[in-house]
């Protein structure tokens, strides 16, 4: 079902990724990344449909995430790339379309900003209503379920009119003093008149022929139903609420770079569910960037778990891991993710590091342990080496350049207790240090 509502998107946006260049940092053949009148005539031409019908089309397609707008060009998103080969991308992708419902279906200019805002807010609610009811609803009762909610909304913002009467409106809003003796003077008026005498039916029409045209329901004959799509959506936000809620170290409020360190000393399974927690707390996009860039810092230890939250996030994350690839410091946490990602064997994906880009990961690795691991962890991490012998693997973590070598072969040499070997490995450090 999600595929055959995204056909139309998907078609445009695969004209647009052969004729205007998008996914090779090309600017659309207009200049711009939506496309202009020149642009929507080429593809109704091409597509046997009419520019208006191209417009509609290319606009889904942006929501879906099919396209991807940035600056003046526009390119392919991941779900475009990933369409023929993963039902989850197609599913995403109209999750997001059905998220921007009332971007898909403007409302009409006639009707009040904020009151609009209102019934945005509200509709979860109704669509929640809608989905225990598993069946079709009278609009008299969404009506009524509607209005409630829009009148919590307004309790929880406490719009009653202060001015003339100081003392009803302590009484309606509570005490806000922590005194007990009320609201100490009048406050000026919060609601907007516009907004709280507007109608809500024909806001509420709006709304369900706006879920109606994204596919998650019916409407008709003075009643709504969920399709399975659109109860399919509803579950997914449910879980999305219970798994945020399950956060156990309260790291979801946290920056990316506060709820790794707070994800340091958990066990592999009680980590990736706080990243889960974390991730369905924000958008995918912006949590894959704050991600990264704690990935950039100097933390070691904050680079691997970064990569081990991008896991979490999988194929979403996969165009901004590629971009890292050029990063020396980034390039073989991103090789081993995206060797993972396209279904290589975890034990078996750092095959696809050259032997320099192995070092550099294993100094790296090394400087985490370092910084916060113990001793013994560090000893052990020489049999990770992919050089045979320890002469070897000096020699070519000399020549990797890692920020990071001296400390790394000083914290080791401290720590390991063969003397030989120790001298061996302060040797290599003072040789990096001096620049022999």
């Amino acid at each position: 079902m999600a595929r055959s509502h995204l056909a139309a998107a998907a078609r445009v946006a695969r004209w647009a990724d052969a004729a205007l260049g998008p996914g090779r940092n090309a600017a659309t053949a207009d200049g711009k990344a939506t496309l202009s009148d020149a642009s929507a005539e080429h593809a109704a031409r091409a597509l046997g449909l009419t520019p208006a019908q191209v417009r509609a089309d290319w606009d889904t397609a942006r929501l879906a995430g099919l396209v991807e707008v940035h600056g003046d060009t526009a390119r392919p998103g991941w779900r475009l790339r990933a369409w023929d080969r993963d039902d989850s991308a197609v599913l995403r992708g109209w999750v997001a379309l059905c998220d921007a419902w009332s971007l898909a279906h403007p409302e009409p200019e006639e009707y009040e900003p904020a009151a609009v805002a209102e019934v945005v807010t509200a509709m979860p609610q109704v669509l929640s209503f809608l989905q225990l009811s598993a069946g079709p609803v009278p609009v008299p009762q969404l009506l009524d379920l509607l209005q409630q909610r829009v009148t919590e909304l307004r309790t929880e913002r406490c719009e009653v009119d202060y001015a003339p009467q100081a003392d009803d409106a302590s009484a309606a809003c509570g005490d806000r003093t922590g005194t007990g003796g009320g609201l100490q003077r009048p406050r000026p008026a919060l609601a907007e008149p516009a907004a709280a005498d507007a109608p809500l039916e024909p806001l509420l029409d709006w709304a369900l022929r706006a879920l109606a045209s994204v596919g998650a329901l019916t409407y008709g004959d003075g009643q709504a139903t969920l399709t399975p799509l659109g109860s399919w959506a509803v579950w997914v936000k449910l879980e999305q609420i219970c798994v945020a809620a399950q956060s156990p170290a309260g790291n979801i409020e946290q920056g990316a770079e506060d709820m790794l360190r707070g994800c340091a000393r958990l066990r592999p399974n009680a980590a990736r569910a706080e990243y889960r927690a974390w991730l369905a707390a924000r958008p995918v996009g912006s949590a894959v960037t704050e991600l990264i860039d704690a990935a950039r810092g100097e933390d070691a230890l904050l680079r691997g778990l970064a990569f081990e939250a991008l896991r979490v996030v999988g194929a979403p994350a996969e165009p901004e891991v590629r971009t890292v690839l050029d990063e020396p410091a980034l390039r073989p946490y991103a090789l081993l993710w995206l060797a993972e990602h396209e279904g290589a064997d975890p034990e078996d994906a750092h095959e696809v590091l050259t032997r320099e880009e192995a070092t550099w990961l294993w100094v790296d690795t090394a400087a985490a342990v370092a910084d916060h691991g113990e001793a013994p962890l560090l000893v052990r991490h020489l049999e990770s080496a992919v050089q045979p012998t320890v002469p070897t693997l000096l020699s070519e973590v000399r020549a990797v350049g890692h920020p990071r070598t001296v400390q790394v072969l000083v914290a080791l040499a401290a720590a390991h207790p063969d003397p030989a070997l120790a001298k061996a490995v302060r040797r290599a450090a003072f040789q990096v240090h001096t620049g022999g």
